[in-house]
C-alpha cells in the first residue's frame, strides 16, 4: 500500500457569516480567494467541500459550501482546516518554494555535515526561517535567505546551509572564545 499524497492546508474555517450557511475562511494562499481555485478541499476526518469564495470579511474570505444551507451547519464547521493534495497545486517559480516542500528535508551544511532535519517553516516578520531539528535534540531557527541557504535540493530531499558565524553557536560563548584567541589564548583562571 502506498503512503498517501502529501497534503497542504489551504486555510480555516473560522466562523460562521450570515443565515443562510455561508462561512468565513482564513486562507492560507497567495491570493485569499484562491482557498477554492483548486478543487474540493478535503478535511482531517475524511470529508470533502466544495467552496465558492463570495467575498472577503474581517481579514477572511467569505465562501458558500455546497450542501452547507444554514448558519447551524455552517457554525458546525468551526476550526476545520482545509486540505488539498500537493500535486492539486501549480509549480512553484524558480527559487520559491512550498513550505510544504521544505517540512521535511534533510539539512545538512555546505561541507556535508548533518543536521538534522526541517520541521517548520515561520515568519515572525522579518522574513521566512526554517526551524531544523537538530540531530543533538535541539531546535535552531535558520533565516531562510541567500546567504544562510546554499542550495534546496527536492529531489535528493536535502537542504544545504551555510555555517555563517553565530547561527549554530551561543553568541556570547563564541564572542568569548575569540577574545580569548585575540588576547593569546589565556583564559581566565580562578583558582
Amino acid at each position: 500500500m502506498s503512503p498517501a499524497p502529501p497534503r497542504v492546508c489551504l486555510g480555516v474555517i473560522v466562523a460562521a457569516k450570515g443565515l443562510r450557511g455561508e462561512v468565513r475562511v482564513k486562507s492560507f494562499t497567495e491570493v485569499p480567494a484562491d482557498v477554492a481555485a483548486y478543487g474540493p478541499l478535503a478535511t482531517e476526518d475524511g470529508r470533502s467541500f466544495t467552496l465558492t469564495v463570495s467575498g472577503a470579511a474581517q481579514g477572511a474570505v467569505t465562501a458558500r459550501i455546497k450542501g452547507v444551507t444554514d448558519r447551524n451547519a455552517a457554525e458546525a464547521l468551526r476550526g476545520l482546516k482545509l486540505y488539498v493534495t500537493r500535486d492539486a497545486l501549480p509549480a512553484a517559480d524558480v527559487g520559491s518554494y512550498y513550505h510544504a516542500d521544505l517540512v521535511g528535508l534533510a539539512a545538512e551544511l555546505v561541507s556535508g555535515e548533518k543536521l538534522g532535519k526541517v520541521t517548520g517553516v515561520f515568519n515572525f516578520g522579518a522574513g521566512d526561517m526554517i526551524d531544523v531539528d537538530m540531530d543533538g535534540g535541539r531546535s535552531e531557527l535558520v533565516p531562510f535567505n541567500d546567504v544562510t541557504i546554499a542550495a534546496v535540493d527536492l529531489k535528493a530531499r536535502v537542504i544545504r546551509i551555510n555555517p555563517v558565524k553565530g547561527l549554530f553557536e551561543n553568541d556570547s560563548e563564541a564572542d568569548a572564545e575569540e577574545r580569548r584567541k585575540e588576547e593569546g589564548g589565556q583564559e581566565d583562571d580562578d583558582t
